[in-house]
């Protein structure tokens, strides 16, 4: 079963979020409000796979995501926003995050995003 840490600001984003994983056969072992729990519970639980918001109080999630970079650079992150302005060649190519899920987020496109995450985890381990 595929591990999963989920951080987001807004409680009933990151509930609905978290019950939409779980319903999906994927293990919300951590969940967190900001980008410094992000990457407490990162270095805790070394997830498949972190679900981050990018846009949050105090430490966001590029704080997060330059952090567990740097100690594990292949890390899968998936950043959640609600900030349509993200650029694709900035998320993807300077953050080097696995992909992108815009809010309001739809079933089909989550599991799109974490399919194409998934099938990049198998690859790298064969």
């Amino acid at each position: 079963m595929v591990n999963c840490v989920v951080i987001d600001d807004d409680e009933m984003t990151l509930k609905v979020f978290c019950d939409l994983l779980n319903d999906n056969e994927i293990n919300v072992v951590g969940r967190g409000r900001n980008g410094k729990e992000a990457v407490s519970l990162y270095k805790k639980y070394n997830p498949d796979i972190i679900f981050i918001d990018f846009v949050m109080p105090k430490y966001d999630g590029l704080y997060a995501i330059l952090n567990i970079k740097k100690f594990h650079s292949d890390a899968k992150i998936i950043v959640v926003t609600g900030v349509n302005r993200l650029s694709e060649s900035y998320v993807h190519d300077i953050l080097q995050v696995s992909g992108v899920i815009y809010k309001p987020f739809d079933l089909k496109t989550v599991k799109e995003i974490i399919d194409t995450t998934l099938f990049e985890l198998n690859t790298l381990e064969q």
